[in-house]
């Protein structure tokens, strides 16, 4: 279990330094990015003043090429000597203001780029060329003309290649915008496939290490969940070396201890059974012989017996049906716990079989003053099972109510159909039942307090009666209250199974 938990924890952690070195490379990427773009805009800006700069002074010396010496000049004459031309000196100080701002546009306080440093070279050399001309134009003469055309033809060179500076540096920052917003839309589509991929990581680390979990978790429980049903021959296979491994292994320990036990008690059970079922017939025989000679001696088949003999053959007869009652309960039961008894299932009035139960318990019934009244359902007239053994059953339920009932109570027997099965109910006025006995009464040899101090009652006649129910593939019940009387129920569904 630790050693998963580690897994899933260090598992987790790479997954946080992996996003961590992602964001550090994209924002590393960024910030490059953001200062190539800065040098750029910077280096348009300059370029951007020195073309300015250069048309300037490209138009201060066009405003020459309007007069009469020049176009005398162009058309091949010559001027008058030692006459300078007015435009020529009209500018001098402008132009003068304009090469000022040139010569500081070409150092403009950043490096060009390695493809950008040859047009730079020479607009600086072009630049110095213009310089030194218009310093010779400031004379007069024809000379001044000729300079004068190569100035501008500079200027416009100058400009030209300003312009195209600008234009491809202008280029470059577009390009460089571009690749920020491919770039950022990459991060974001990154970011996203890292976070999905990372919660679909967490999501199957987690359903990795819950179903390392819950796999033996469910393996386990259904192993135990068998054995709780009697099922001993599997065993759990947990691979984990972990806690789960060694509960594994201890519910494979515990299986196989209670299969020894079980074996062991189901030995001694059927041990016990066969014991019980030949000593009981062993005891009945005798027992039998008993029973018969007191009632040949108690009839006086052979002399007249005296009141205190006829005492003692009464206590002797009645001693002998009890240790009877007591020898074939025993010896039903233990048939029933060996899987000995066999039903005849075969449809039989139910009707005839209560009425014969309430024959049987109609004496002692009337000795100690209970009524007992019988409520038949015209539906449950008929019904499928060994009747023999319902009779049992009924006689059971009957003659406890009837012992525990006192004088002027009253035993009724109903019956009834209902979803399908029937359902035999006997209550009493008796004094009821309390809750937690109403189970411990089913079991072997068990009474509830007010049972205990009866002189008749061996504990197993509603444990017997349960199993023969429980044979016919029904259920038996008791409901009771302290003071309220018992009402105990059993049922026989429709198409009873034959044992």
């Amino acid at each position: 279990m630790r050693t998963k938990l580690l897994v899933a924890f260090l598992g987790i952690a790479a997954l946080l330094v992996l996003i961590a070195l992602l964001g550090l490379r994209v924002l590393g990427q960024s910030n490059s990015r953001a200062e190539r773009l800065g040098a750029l805009q910077v280096r348009v800006a300059g370029y951007q003043e020195l073309e300015a700069n250069a048309a300037a002074l490209r138009q201060l010396l066009a405003l020459c090429t309007g007069t009469p010496d020049y176009a005398k000049w162009l058309n091949g004459g010559r001027p008058a000597r030692g006459s300078a031309p007015t435009c020529l000196r009209s500018i001098k100080q402008p132009v003068d203001a304009v090469l000022a701002l040139l010569g500081a546009s070409t150092d403009l306080g950043f490096r060009p780029s390695r493809d950008e440093a040859v047009p730079f070279r020479r607009i600086k050399k072009d630049y110095g060329h213009l310089k030194a001309i218009v310093g010779k134009i400031s004379g007069s003469g024809a000379q001044a003309f000729p300079l004068h055309a190569r100035a501008e033809n500079l200027s416009v060179d100058l400009e030209v290649a300003a312009r195209r500076l600008a234009e491809t540096t202008t280029g470059k920052t577009n390009a460089l915008i571009a690749e920020n917003r491919r770039a950022y839309s990459s991060s974001r589509n990154l970011f996203i496939g890292v976070g999905a991929g990372t919660v679909f990581l967490a999501l199957l680390l987690g359903f990795v290490l819950s179903w390392s979990l819950l796999g033996p978790i469910q393996r386990i429980g259904g192993r135990l969940a068998a054995i709780a049903s009697g099922d001993f021959s599997g065993r759990v296979d947990v691979p984990n070396r972990d806690e789960l491994g060694n509960l594994g292994e201890n519910v494979n320990r515990m299986n196989d201890e209670l299969r020894r036990v079980y074996r062991e008690l189901e030995s001694a059970s059927r041990h016990k059974s066969e014991f019980l079922a030949n000593m009981s017939h062993e005891l009945r025989t005798p027992l039998n012989a008993i029973i018969g000679f007191s009632q040949v001696l108690r009839e006086g088949m052979f002399g007249e017996v005296n009141e205190k003999q006829q005492e003692y053959l009464e206590d002797i007869l009645s001693s002998g049906n009890h240790l009877l009652s007591l020898i074939n309960d025993v010896l039903d039961l233990s048939k029933v716990e060996a899987g000995q008894v066999e039903l005849e299932i075969q449809a039989f009035s139910l009707r005839e079989a209560l009425e014969r139960g309430v024959v049987m318990v109609r004496e002692r019934a009337t000795e100690t003053g209970v009524q007992l009244a019988l409520e038949l359902d015209p539906a449950a007239e008929v019904v499928e099972g060994d009747e023999r053994r319902i009779r049992q059953v009924v006689f059971n339920l009957l003659s406890n109510a009837v012992k525990f009932t006192p004088p002027g109570g009253h035993v009724d027997l109903k019956t009834a159909r209902l979803d399908g099965e029937v359902r035999v109910l006997v209550s009493d006025t008796g004094p009821g039942i309390a809750a937690e006995d109403q189970e411990r009464i089913f079991e072997e040899f068990q009474q509830t307090e007010a049972g205990a101090h009866q002189r008749e009652g061996t504990g197993l006649g509603l444990a017997l009666s349960k199993r023969l129910v429980e044979l016919h593939g029904g259920r038996i019940w008791v409901e009771s209250e302290p003071g309220k009387g018992s009402t105990f129920a059993f049922t026989l569904p429709s198409g009873t199974a034959r044992t």
